[in-house]
């Protein structure tokens, strides 16, 4: 077993090798292997000859072979002489900023900034990949206004500290406030710093510090889009662009630059109208759109220039919201009452004219209270003391186009035009309201009590005129009706005529058959009465004649019944036939009876009755208005 490891002693040493070569080669060589996605940062421990190769005072990376952090970083690739007794050699990733994003950097050595200054302006040192020749260049210790863009950076990260930020990013309507943290000091009297060209939108600020660039507050703005700013030099407020709407200007107001020559003459006091530019306000408003406005070094101040209408009238207001301080305007009368008016005053000012009027009262919402509110409550006020409210109430309209003119005068002063004033609801006092009601409603309801008058006259004059027309009607219907009367009399006899004739022609006919047939009927009831006596001597005497004929027609039977029964029999027949039309009983209920000889009495007569009276008194009332004279009807037997 020993013996086969001697033998094989040699392939242990390869395998040691190969596991080994660098510490090996390192040790025998001072090789170092840097690979390619790395950096090698060198650490030298000691220097074997020369006293002055120390560090300077002040300085932590050696430039110069000093032992220390050395500047010079080894780039990938194959050392010599880097031996491990005097070399420590570190291996680092590459730096690697990402996209949208910047890196900062940070020194830790180099020389001090300036005073005044706080970061280290740009040397050249291939975006701090030469840590020697940014250090051999001057470069300072601190923060850098240079920054490193996306990709793979071989940085010496014994001297740069890198730190990773977004880039700034502006959006669309929107602009970027600047405020710059490093350059020179703003001139006195002046509130941003003055216009840098050519730093491409502070983008290159080692340039606008060149270029005498100021700290603070400046007037250019950057738009939309990204932008690679470093935030230790430059810090960004984003905010809306001013939009002008339609139907406005803008008269901008600006706060910074020369001062420039006033454009208005001597006329206007009211302050200065410059150029576009210069301090103050420009002559040139804004029109309609969208502007990239530093609201921090100039004001835009919106002017309508359609006709604006203002109301002094409680809880209401229009949207431009201008009179939403005006209320309703209370003025005193001359008889001492107060009242209301609501009063909308329409106004127009030209575009022309709005920067005088911004000029003068510094935005329109002066203009309204400065000017409008005072003008037109006083006039009203002064114009209600000179009237009563009834004579108020009744010259409104004069008094609007007189108010109209006053107020066109004064707002002529102030450069606006006044359109027109128009004078809303009166509201006079409760009190004088109720009176004033009271007499119109007893002023109309007299012409009420009048109209219902000539009303109830006309309808007197109707119906009488509409009576006469009824009667008139009723004496036409009336006369009508005589004449129909007389028509259907005359008619009727004409008929009754032709009805008696044509009777007359059937009687006598039938009287003919009659007579015909028994001339013992007597012709009839003498041919029906000579056909009913001409119908009863067209009904009258022909009654008298029917009754005659009857009459003689009758003895005329009875004489011929005589003839033919005899006069005995007749008479017997006849009574027969009288008592049983009267129902009258033939043999009665109880028979009273005397002798039987022919010699009763009338007692005997009288005591039947006095029977018959108390059996039935019916009996005997009706006996008695048959037998006259309390006789009786037939003796007793």
């Amino acid at each position: 077993m020993n013996e086969n490891l001697i033998n094989y002693w040699w392939v242990l040493l390869i395998i040691a090798g190969v596991v080994l070569y660098k510490y090996i080669l390192r040790f025998l060589f001072g090789m170092v292997i840097v690979p390619e996605d790395r950096i090698g940062l060198v650490t030298k421990k000691f220097v074997l000859f020369g006293a002055d190769k120390a560090l300077p005072d002040g300085r932590i990376i050696a430039t110069k072979g000093e032992a220390g952090f050395q500047a010079k970083a080894l780039a990938p690739g194959l050392y010599f002489g880097k031996w491990f007794w005097q070399y420590d050699v570190t291996m680092e990733q590459f730096t690697v900023i990402p996209e949208g994003q910047i890196g900062l950097i940070m020194s830790k050595d180099g020389d001090a900034i300036p005073t005044g200054n706080i970061l280290g302006q740009r040397v050249d040192c291939d975006n701090f990949q030469d840590a020697e020749k940014f250090l051999v260049n001057g470069g300072q210790r601190g923060r850098q206004t240079s920054y490193i863009t996306a990709g793979s950076y071989r940085i010496n990260t014994m001297l740069f500290q890198i730190s990773v930020t977004n880039m700034i990013r502006i959006q669309e309507s929107k602009v970027g406030i600047v405020t710059t943290l490093d350059g020179q000091p703003i001139e006195a009297g002046q509130i941003a710093g003055k216009l840098v060209e050519g730093h491409n939108n502070f983008q290159d600020f080692d340039l606008f510090l060149k270029n005498g660039g100021n700290r603070g507050l400046q007037p250019q703005v950057i738009l939309a889009g990204s932008y690679n700013l470093n935030p230790w030099a430059v810090q960004i407020e984003e905010i809306p662009m001013t939009e002008i709407s339609i139907g406005y200007v803008g008269v901008v107001i600006s706060f910074i630059g020369t001062e420039g020559h006033d454009l208005t003459g001597s006329d206007f006091k009211h302050g200065n109208i410059v150029e576009k530019g210069n301090k103050g306000v420009w002559m040139e408003p804004l029109g309609p759109g969208k502007y990239p406005i530093n609201i921090y070094i100039m004001k835009v101040e919106l002017v309508p220039t359609t006709n604006l209408v203002l109301n002094w009238a409680t809880a209401r207001s229009e949207a431009h919201n201008l009179d939403k301080n005006l209320s309703t305007i209370t003025v005193r009368s001359k008889d001492g009452f107060p009242f209301n008016l609501d009063v909308a005053q329409i106004i127009h000012v030209p575009t022309t004219e709005a920067p005088k009027v911004i000029a003068r009262f510094g935005n329109m919402v002066n203009l309204v209270s400065q000017v409008l509110e005072p003008t037109i409550g006083n006039y009203f006020r002064n114009s209600a003391q000179d009237s009563d409210v009834i004579a108020f109430l009744s010259t409104r309209k004069e008094r609007q186009e007189s108010a109209k003119e006053h107020i066109k005068r004064v707002l002529d002063e102030y450069n606006v035009n006044a359109v027109d004033t128009l004078i809303g609801d009166i509201v006079p006092p409760d009190s004088l309201m109720k009176t004033l009601t009271d007499r119109k409603l007893a002023e109309e309801q007299k012409i009420t009590y009048d109209t219902e008058k000539k009303a109830q006259e006309t309808r007197q004059g109707m119906e009488k005129e509409t009576a006469i027309a009824d009667m008139q009607k009723e004496i036409v219907k009336a006369q009508q009706g005589v004449e129909i009367a007389e028509r259907i009399a005359n008619a009727t006899v004409k008929k009754s005529e032709g009805d008696a004739a044509s009777v007359k022609l059937a009687v006598s006919a039938e009287a003919t058959a009659t007579k015909m047939r028994a001339e013992a009927e007597a012709e009839a009831i003498k041919v029906k009465a000579s056909a009913q006596a001409e119908q009863i001597s067209l009904t009258g005497n022909a009654e008298a004649g029917k009754i005659l004929a009857i009459g003689k027609s009758t003895a005329e039977a009875y004489e011929l019944a005589v003839k033919a029964l005899g006069g005995e029999n007749f008479t017997r027949f006849k009574i027969t036939e009288e008592l049983s039309r009267g129902n009258v009983k033939l043999i009665p209920d109880i028979l009273i009876g005397g002798n039987n000889g022919n010699g009763g009495t009338a007692i005997d007569g009288l005591l039947g009755l006095k029977l018959m009276e108390m059996m039935d008194p019916e009996k005997k009332k009706e006996l008695k208005e048959k037998t006259p004279d309390n006789k009786p009807p037939f003796k007793s037997k």
